[in-house]
């Protein structure tokens, strides 16, 4: 065979794996946290905590599940990171159960180091972090991935080089008592916003010559803000959370105005009660928020609901509308669209399922389609194109 075919055909697969690695998705699913009677609870198991790889590069998607990977819905779900170019995930691993403790469980200090490039994908290594790693994101060029610690009420910088993952430090973020749940980076790389959903408000951190600092700047917040998310171009970022927590009133999205890099608060867009997550189309056009509107209540709660909800926003100039308001399953955890933003997915934690949804057009549609998976599934990212 000639040299030029020999190029042409690793061309053509590079260009494969490069499109297939665009539309994983992975889900983080575990087995020892029951939220359906309304509040956490701790269970005996003997079932291993796992990950589920979606490719989306077909329809109906190929499906992988990789066992004995703990991990936890005690946290956003945006547990889960993956890199720019997919070869890596980062997923971190909350909490240990503890019979001991009060609650049943305490908080643990790692972040799993997985490796997408094989097949099935491997976890290869640790990383150390603060207590109660959480929210996870990575800079636009890969080389660095930023942390929250629920209970150590920081950020850990992590280093990233290929396959290679160290910890360079933890800033604080939050006072003693502060609950930092999730953290965003800007598309140009620049600035990172941390989530302290515990009292409530959004640090600001900037990133310069590979440096993370604290500006000490916070931007007021709705609620316990659990996940932030920035659009494509930079011009806004999103954040949503409860407000009292009582599980009834209706809850807000938060959006902050980036323009002329003074972030502020401009807008609240009502959701629903109770938002776990929100994510953001490829494109930016549509915002997806799941909300628990009830279905996290006990049985017995006159509010009690056998369904949560997936809401449909809409960017309109600086801001968002509400669009589309979809039934799900009970206690709805994670939301993402796949990386070509053909499909959004929901995770629906005691179904131990994820529902797929079809876009087009601008708008949802439910495809009917059901992933079940080997646990309850708590966090859930997806590759992004490049």
């Amino acid at each position: 065979m000639k040299r030029f075919q020999i190029a042409a055909m690793f061309l053509a697969t590079l260009a494969w794996y490069n499109a297939a690695q665009a539309q994983i998705v992975l889900s983080g699913n575990e087995n020892k946290v029951d939220l359906a009677g309304g509040s956490i609870k701790v269970v005996p198991t003997t079932q291993p905590d796992s990950i589920s790889l979606l490719d989306f590069s077909r329809f109906p998607p190929a499906v992988t599940h990789i066992m004995g990977i703990a991990n936890t819905v005690i946290g956003p779900p945006s547990n889960i990171a993956i890199s720019p170019d997919g070869g890596l995930a980062l997923v971190a691993n909350s909490v240990r159960v503890d019979p001991t403790a009060s609650a049943g469980w305490v908080p643990e200090s790692y972040v799993h180091i997985m490796d997408l490039t094989q097949r099935p994908p491997k976890v290869i290594g640790r990383v150390q972090t603060d207590p109660q790693p959480s929210g996870i994101s990575f800079t636009p060029d890969g080389r660095m991935a930023l942390v929250a610690n629920r209970a150590g009420g920081s950020v850990t910088v992590l280093a990233v080089d290929g396959k290679n993952v160290r910890t360079v430090e933890s800033i604080k973020v939050a006072d003693a008592g502060g609950d930092v749940a999730d953290v965003g980076v800007s598309p140009d790389g620049k600035m990172a916003l941390a989530c302290v959903h515990v009292p409530s408000y959004l640090a600001v951190l900037k990133i310069e010559n590979g440096k993370v600092t604290f500006t000490g700047r916070k931007i007021a917040a709705y609620g316990q803000p659990n996940r932030c998310v920035f659009t494509p171009d930079g011009e806004l970022a999103l954040t949503a959370g409860a407000g009292f927590g009582n599980g009834v009133d209706m809850d807000a999205l938060t959006v902050i105005d980036l323009h002329g890099g003074q972030p502020r608060t401009t807008d609240y867009v009502a959701l629903g009660t109770a938002p776990e997550s929100i994510e953001l189309s490829p494109d930016g056009r549509l915002l997806a928020a799941v909300v628990m509107d009830g279905s996290n209540l006990a049985p017995d709660n006159p509010f009690h609901a056998q369904t949560g909800n997936l809401v449909i926003l809409e960017r309109r100039d600086r801001t968002f509308v509400r669009i589309q308001r979809l039934p799900v399953g009970r206690i709805p955890e994670g939301v993402a669209f796949t990386g070509d933003g053909r499909y959004l997915l929901v995770q629906c934690h005691p179904d131990r399922e994820i529902w797929v949804f079809e876009v087009k057009d601008g708008k949802v549609a439910d495809t009917g389609q059901r992933i079940s998976v080997p646990g309850m599934p708590s966090s859930l990212r997806a590759a992004r194109a490049k």
